[in-house]
């Protein structure tokens, strides 16, 4: 059973490594923020696979400390890094004459 939850991980690793792929190909505001919160969800999703296929009871607070971390990054991410709404409200209350 243990060879099952290693190629999962194998899958998973590979998923993460194509994305990373795509990214450098695209790079973008919305494909790095998509791909940030892919990394972090598969990112716990492969640390839970490898540590039942391992047997370390340690690893579902790994994988939980990651997804609380992956939620900080997104949310970091588009408070920050998303281009200004508030320029788009600015042009809406100013018209130009």
């Amino acid at each position: 059973m243990s060879a099952l939850y290693l190629g999962a991980a194998v899958a998973f690793l590979l998923t993460i490594v194509l994305g990373l792929g795509h990214l450098f190909r695209q790079p973008g505001r919305a494909d790095s923020l998509l791909a940030a919160l892919l990394f972090g969800t598969t990112g716990v999703a492969l640390v839970l696979v490898l540590g039942k296929g391992l047997g370390m009871a340690r690893a579902l607070d790994i994988a939980l400390v990651f997804a609380l971390l992956a939620a900080v990054l997104g949310a970091a991410f588009v408070l920050r890094g998303w281009p200004g709404d508030e320029a788009q409200e600015d042009a809406q209350e100013d018209p130009q004459p």
